[in-house]
């Protein structure tokens, strides 16, 4: 029994360490946002005060309303995130279904396309859409999105259309569905919490991106973390409405991931047990 139990508590108490190293950073944003200015810049923390709306109140002001730079990061992370799941589904039911002795080094072809740095795509990418004239735009920034995202949705989608059995296809199949509807009314919705997952996923990597939102935005695209980024001056750096903005970016993937999170949990889980 008390072998069994220092295991357990010490995973307990380095389960307990991780949740405060994760939490405490943002929970000590979050705070700080509701702090009058004067007790934001303290040399030593400040525990009691009365909780005030400035700062958020300052942030949709005349000369910083970030309103715009939220209508982009919305349109731009909802559209490629969008694409990702639906092309995303289409690539790993098909990488999932074919069968060629090469399948394996076109997989990890795929996923090796995601694990380049931005660094070495941000180049030639910026070359190409200056070509097309995408830069300042919406539609560039959906697309720099999706360049990263989906190789990763067809990667993991793949692992879960793997999983379903051949045999429910076959089924439908032979009850009259042609292909593509047993793929649609079949096949998919089984695999409701990989879609759930890689669309999750996909959202978080694109609302909070800042490297492509950077080299791609300009004057009448630009989102949330480019906004933050202009709260910080020669002139000094703003905290209450850095800190404010910050709540504004981070809670709602938060709320997103605890929507989700049973459908998140059993789709990672499957993705780690399936994938190749």
């Amino acid at each position: 029994m008390r072998r069994s139990t220092a295991p357990a508590l010490l995973v307990g108490i380095l389960a307990l360490l991780v949740l405060v190293w994760t939490l405490a950073p943002v929970a000590w944003m979050v705070v700080s946002s509701f702090k009058p200015t004067p007790a934001i810049k303290t040399a030593s923390p400040t525990w009691l005060f009365e909780p005030t709306l400035e700062h958020y109140r300052d942030l949709i002001g005349a000369g910083n309303d970030v309103r715009p730079f939220a209508k982009n990061s919305l349109l731009a992370a909802g559209l490629s995130t969008a694409l990702a799941v639906g092309l995303g589904a289409l690539g790993g039911y098909g990488l999932a279904h074919w069968h060629h002795k090469s399948k394996k080094h076109l997989a990890f072809w795929i996923i090796s396309t995601r694990m380049a740095p931005i660094a070495a795509v941000i180049l030639p990418l910026f070359i190409l859409f200056r070509q097309l004239g995408l830069i300042d735009s919406i539609a560039g920034l959906t697309l720099a999105y999706l360049s990263f995202n989906l190789p990763f949705a067809i990667w993991l989608m793949s692992a879960f259309f793997a999983d379903v059995p051949p045999s429910l296809e076959e089924a439908a199949r032979v009850d009259g569905c042609s292909r593509w509807q047993a793929f649609w009314y079949v096949v998919l919705p089984t695999t409701t919490p990989g879609l759930v997952t890689t669309g999750v996923l996909c959202l978080v990597f694109s609302w909070n991106d800042y490297a492509f939102a950077s080299s791609f935005s300009g004057p009448g695209s630009q989102t949330l973390p480019m906004a933050a980024g202009r709260l910080i001056t020669q002139g000094g750096v703003d905290w209450g409405q850095l800190t404010a903005l910050g709540t504004i970016i981070v809670l709602p993937m938060i709320f997103a991931g605890l929507a989700v999170r049973r459908w998140l949990v059993t789709g990672l889980t499957m993705g780690a047990v399936t994938g190749e």
